[in-house]
């Protein structure tokens, strides 16, 4: 055993020191292991977007924005509806079986590839080069549209054209009909982008 003296003065300040570093390194590596969470921002683009849709009429579409992207609601005319079946002969995919659990989910393959019958959520882009359509709801002769046309969506960009359920018509540039997000109903007049739990 030594005899040697212990220096408690040293002994404290190295203990006090060695705490201090301690109790630094942990506010350190704190903000760094929280730089691995998604920011509140990141969050939020993510997040499910509440829509009150009671005040859009027959005939009128709105758009909101869910992970950056365009999302429409469309509530349709009955004669909107009726012109559906009718035009499966003309459409490239009209029951949406290609890339079903990509683009449609399961409670929108259907002929109105929606949940009630009425509206219809669709993300605005183009499935061929990510270009926006436009509305051209009116039914008929219009410039760079069938004479037979029934209402939809045509892709200024190349000239794809869809019906007002998203689906694309054959030999158009466009490969798949319009994507239809994960969506649900938490009330008659309040729809949930983003989420399907209850769907």
């Amino acid at each position: 055993m030594s005899d040697t003296p212990v220096d408690t003065s040293k002994r404290t300040w190295l203990i006090a020191s060695g705490c201090a570093g301690a109790v630094g390194a942990g506010f350190t590596a704190v903000p760094f292991v929280s730089s691995f969470q998604p920011s509140e921002r990141a969050k939020a683009a993510g997040a499910p977007v509440e829509v009150d849709i009671s005040a859009i009429k027959p005939g009128e579409k709105i758009t909101v924005e869910w992970r950056g992207k365009p999302v429409w609601i469309v509530r349709r005319t009955p004669e909107q509806l009726a012109s559906l079946p009718r035009l499966d002969p003309q459409l490239a995919d009209p029951k949406s079986q290609r890339k079903p659990d990509e683009l449609t989910p399961v409670y929108a393959r259907n002929e109105n590839r929606s949940i009630k019958p009425e509206y219809w959520v669709g993300v605005g882009i183009c499935s061929h080069l990510g270009c926006s359509p436009s509305d051209r709801f009116q039914p008929g002769p219009q410039p760079s549209l069938p004479d037979d046309w029934q209402g939809g969506f045509l892709c200024p960009c190349h000239g794809s054209t869809f019906d007002v359920a998203g689906r694309v018509f054959k030999n158009k540039p466009a490969p798949d009909n319009l994507e239809v997000p994960p969506h649900m109903y938490i009330s008659d007049n309040r729809l949930l982008i983003g989420e399907d739990k209850k769907a």
